[in-house]
């Protein structure tokens, strides 16, 4: 079952014309909300972002919370998983082919939602394997587009390589990864690169910043140069799909001693009991 346009159907029936501007574009934005044990985790820092994007590239805001909270809820309530992503996916519309936003069209609105893939053992135990790359992406990272070439790009040639993610620089200082947010620990602090234009403004990063300040990490928020990335102890890595893991080889070569250093040891599970209590209250 999938939402298009206010309908609910089978995704086998779902249709959008060709001339629809996410296709001919990549003229869109969307969201992504994780589901555990069928709680929806932070809606509304989702739902703020969603709002964000949308106004940042001038396409009407489709839905009131409210709805979007009914909606959501529908769906991951017709999915058989306990763990779900709900994605998001809003474009401008359909119009004539043309480079200029068109005026008075109604945005395509399609969610959907897929069973969840959770951080394995292993992984969490052992950490991923990533490799490091000159951030070729456009200068509004900020908002979450559905144009997402650069991206793929990027991944690819660390998927080809046998890494799980792609860690990205631009000159000189580290900005974030294909997926996720990154965080880098040197001298003992938690080096957290500040949010601005190059970088998504993650939530469950947004999560790892709280639990930093609530428990006493020494921590600092400021731009991260490529050499401390590189010589880091540890090197953290936050998304939807991966609350905080570690990134334990880099470009072939051990981070640290090469296994998750001691403050992920204390954040994993901060962050897993912070999720148990949004399940406990329903928030």
């Amino acid at each position: 079952m999938i939402y298009l346009n206010g309908e609910y159907m089978p995704l086998e029936e779902a249709r959008i014309p060709v001339l629809d501007r996410g296709f001919i574009f990549g003229d869109g934005i969307y969201e992504y909300v994780p589901v555990f044990d069928r709680v929806p985790f932070r809606m509304g820092e989702h739902y703020q972002r969603l709002v964000k994007s949308l106004a940042a590239v001038k396409i009407p805001n489709p839905f009131d919370e409210a709805v979007f909270f009914a909606v959501v809820r529908k769906l991951v309530a017709e999915h058989p998983s306990e763990n779900q992503g709900v994605y998001v996916h809003i474009t401008r519309g359909v119009a004539p082919r043309d480079h200029s936003f068109p005026r008075n069209i109604s945005p395509t609105v399609f969610i959907m939602s897929n069973a969840l893939a959770l951080p394995t053992a292993e992984q969490i135990e052992n950490g991923l394997a990533v490799s490091v790359r000159e951030d070729i992406r456009w200068l509004r990272c900020d908002i979450k587009s559905i144009s997402l070439l650069g991206h793929c790009m990027l991944r690819t040639e660390a998927t080809e390589e046998g890494s799980a993610e792609v860690i990205l620089v631009r000159n000189g200082y580290l900005t974030e990864a294909s997926a996720s947010n990154v965080l880098v620990v040197k001298d003992g602090t938690v080096l957290c690169p500040p949010k601005d234009n190059l970088i998504l403004p993650g939530i469950s990063y947004e999560v790892v910043l709280e639990l930093l300040r609530e428990h006493g990490f020494i921590h600092a928020v400021r731009p991260v140069t490529e050499a401390e990335l590189r010589s880091a102890e540890e090197v953290w890595l936050t998304s939807s799909t991966k609350d905080v893991l570690a990134a334990t080889r880099m470009d072939g070569k051990a981070v640290g001693t090469g296994r998750p250093g001691p403050l992920f040891a204390r954040i994993r599970p901060l962050f897993s009991a912070l999720k148990a209590r949004l399940k406990e209250t329903h928030v």
